[in-house]
């Protein structure tokens, strides 16, 4: 969208859709589907609303700041980021996009859900070769989110984003 025929909630919207996610850089807070609605009110003021991916994420209070930050530096003066709980988030609401980014990042993207069932992986594909052949190291990876696998082929560990 050009700034031209943007629209201001438009407008704020692409710029806090771009800050990064500080555990996962790679991947913007959209791509993770964290960033819930964007607001402007008649005075130019903004408010995001956002839903942590747990709700200990030791993140989002970066995550409040970096998206402050970004539309202050856009020039939306006012802004407000809006915490909230529920409905709880879920890998359901990450990109495709933001998976494809997981994967060449190194990161395992979560598996399938089917009909809000989370399916437990017995194998999940190895984002460095792609081999099946993995196993699971530790369900505690870098980060709450995460769990440490390793691959059979190549022998590298890796992380993969745990389906919620």
């Amino acid at each position: 969208m050009t700034p031209a025929t943007s629209t201001l909630p438009d407008r704020a919207r692409e710029v806090a859709g771009t800050v990064p996610d500080p555990e996962v850089p790679v991947l913007t807070i959209a791509d993770l589907g964290i960033l819930r609605d964007v607001q402007v009110d008649d005075d130019g003021g903004v408010t995001v609303t956002i839903t942590p991916t747990y709700s200990g994420c030791p993140a989002m209070d970066a995550i409040r700041t970096d998206v402050e930050r970004a539309l202050r530096a856009s020039g939306f003066l006012t802004v407000r980021v809006v915490t909230v709980l529920a409905p709880a988030w879920t890998t359901d609401w990450m990109t495709e996009d933001g998976k494809r980014k997981l994967a060449e990042y190194g990161i395992a993207p979560p598996g399938e859900q089917r009909d809000g069932t989370v399916l437990v992986p017995l194998s999940v594909r190895c984002p460095r070769c792609g081999s099946p052949d993995t196993r699971e190291l530790s369900r505690f990876g870098s980060t709450a989110c995460k769990a440490l696998w390793q691959c059979r082929s190549c022998a590298e560990p890796f992380d993969s984003f745990k389906a919620i």
